[in-house]
C-alpha cells in the first residue's frame, strides 16, 4: 500500500476547475516531484492534500486513511505536513523559537520543544542563526526555516512547495543534499519544483499536470521525453538539451 494516495481528485471552484479527477500514488521513502506550468493547479492540489481544501470530488489515502476534508491540523498530526512557496517565519522570536512552534505539534513540554528544534536546525544547518530574529534571515535561510518548521512536527510525509524557488545555485544544491538526507532518514517527499535540473536527479517519479489535468506520469527520464510534457511544459529547447547530454554521457562511458 502506499504512503499517499490521491484518487480521482477534482476541485472545483464555481465554474474554475482546477483539478480534474487527478490521480497517483507516493510509496514510502520515496521522493515525487509534482510539475507543470503556472497556473496547472499544483498548488491547488497540495492544498486539498494537507486540509485547506476540501476536494469538490475523489479521496486523499494516507497511512490508509481518507483524509479529504479534515483540518489542516489534525491532518498535521497524522504527519502529512506542507510548506508553502512564499515562506512567512513568525516575526518577534527566534530561528529556534519558529522551529518550536512547529515541535509543540507532538509535545507539550517546552524542553522538549526545545531539544527537537535544536536537533532539526542542525539538520538543516541553521544552528548556527537560532538566535538570530526569523524576519533578519536571507531568503536562502528563510527557506530553510520553512523547512526546518516542518520537520519538528516529525512528519511521515513532506510537501514542499516549490522550496528552491529564488536560491542562488549554491543554495539549490545545498537544498538538493538536504532532500536527500531527510529521504535518507526515512522521510517522504512529495515536491511540486520548477528547477528541473534539481529535481530530475533526485526524485524517483515524476508527475506532471497541464490545465488540472495529469498528463504524464513516470520516472524523469520517460517524462523529459514525453511529447505531451515538451510541448505543455519543458518546452522543445529543453528536451533538446537533455538529449545532447544524455549524448555526451554515452559517449564518455565508450571512451
Amino acid at each position: 500500500m502506499a504512503l499517499l494516495e490521491v484518487k480521482n481528485v477534482t476541485m472545483r471552484f464555481g465554474a474554475l476547475l482546477a483539478n480534474d479527477d487527478v490521480s497517483f500514488c507516493v510509496e514510502k521513502g520515496s521522493i515525487v516531484g509534482l510539475i507543470g506550468p503556472n497556473g496547472a493547479g499544483k498548488t491547488t492540489l497540495f492544498n486539498c492534500v494537507s486540509g485547506t481544501y476540501a476536494p469538490s470530488e475523489g479521496r486523499i489515502l494516507f497511512e490508509g486513511t481518507n483524509v479529504a476534508g479534515l483540518s489542516p491540523h489534525r491532518i498535521c498530526q497524522m504527519g502529512l505536513v506542507r510548506t508553502f512557496q512564499v515562506v512567512k517565519p513568525l516575526r518577534g522570536m527566534t530561528v529556534l523559537e519558529n522551529v518550536m512552534v512547529g515541535a509543540f505539534c507532538r509535545t507539550g513540554d517546552t524542553r522538549e520543544a526545545r531539544k527537537v528544534a535544536e536537533e532539526v536546525l542542525s539538520l538543516c544547518e541553521l544552528d548556527r542563526r537560532k538566535e538570530a530574529n526569523a524576519s533578519s534571515l536571507t531568503i536562502g535561510d528563510k527557506k530553510r526555516l520553512e523547512v526546518a518548521r516542518a520537520l519538528a512536527t516529525k512528519p511521515a510525509i513532506l510537501l514542499l512547495d516549490e522550496v528552491m524557488a529564488g536560491l542562488t545555485s549554491s543554495e539549490v544544491r545545498l537544498a538538493v543534499q538536504l532532500m536527500l538526507k531527510l529521504r535518507d532518514q526515512g522521510i517522504t517527499l512529495l515536491m511540486v519544483e520548477h528547477i528541473m535540473e534539481a529535481i530530475m536527479p533526485i526524485a524517483d517519479r515524476l508527475v506532471v499536470l497541464d490545465g488540472g489535468k495529469k498528463i504524464a506520469e513516470d520516472s524523469p527520464d520517460k517524462v523529459v521525453k514525453d511529447e505531451r510534457v515538451i510541448e505543455a511544459y519543458l518546452g522543445k529547447k529543453y528536451a533538446e538539451r537533455q538529449k545532447k547530454m544524455e549524448q555526451r554521457k554515452e559517449e564518455s562511458s565508450h571512451a
